[in-house]
Order: C-alpha cells, then sequence, then structure tokens
C-alpha cells in the first residue's frame, strides 16, 4: 500500500471541522493528547508500517521543510 495524499473525504472541509470541533473547549495538553490518541487510532486502522513511516515524513517536511530540524520562517519573519 502507498500513501494517498489524495482526499478521500466527500466533504473535505466537513472533516477538517470535525477535528476542530473536537478540540473545542480542551487544554493544550488535553488538546495534544487527543491529536496523539487520535493518530495511534488511525495508525492502527491503516496498519502498515511503510505508509505510516512516509505519512510520518511527509509531516516532517511541512513543519521541517528545509530539514535542518528548524522550524520554518516565514517571510514576516525574515524581514
Amino acid at each position: 500500500m502507498t500513501l494517498s495524499t489524495q482526499s478521500n473525504f466527500s466533504d473535505p472541509d466537513g472533516a477538517y471541522r470535525l477535528v476542530v470541533e473536537a478540540h473545542r473547549g480542551l487544554s493544550d495538553e488535553d488538546s495534544a493528547l487527543l491529536d496523539t490518541s487520535l493518530v495511534l487510532i488511525l495508525a492502527n486502522h491503516i496498519g502498515d508500517t511503510d505508509v505510516l513511516r512516509e505519512a510520518i515524513a511527509l509531516a516532517k517536511r511541512q513543519i521541517l521543510p528545509d530539514g535542518t530540524g528548524g522550524k520554518k520562517t516565514s517571510t514576516k519573519d525574515s524581514k
């Protein structure tokens, strides 16, 4: 199985809202716990370590696009 990066939702905005709404009213700590639990539940549902590895790499590239481990800098921050 390969990682699907195209939307598989008939209503992607609705799916996004579900995730955002799940965090409403939670503390930062509880929100982080929810994210962790959700990731592990969905990773188990996928059940493929290679796909999970690919998804982790993709997520890291979106946070750390230069691969240096530093956070990406917005154009506003670089002025």
